[in-house]
């Protein structure tokens, strides 16, 4: 079954909510694991990012509730 973006940013909420942070790195090994790779980009800076699909549901799913700590490379409720 082909999964899609929304399917991966629930995954990211449920996992947000459930302990609280979510770690960029492994969010990225996460979802190159179950969802596919296709879901997984190289940046400009060279690291491995999470589609922009699948942040866009991700923001929409937490409606301004997480916050993405730039220092941290994770998201945590606000």
């Amino acid at each position: 079954m082909e999964h899609t973006a929304q399917q991966v940013a629930e995954w990211m909420i449920k996992e947000l909510q459930e302990v609280g942070t979510l770690h960029q790195e492994q969010a990225v090994a996460h979802i190159k694991a179950q969802y596919g790779e296709h879901f997984i980009y190289v940046n400009e800076n060279g690291n491995e990012s999470i589609d922009k699909e699948v942040k866009k549901a991700f923001k929409k799913l937490h409606g301004g509730r997480a916050a993405w700590e730039r220092d941290g490379f994770f998201w945590a409720w606000t």
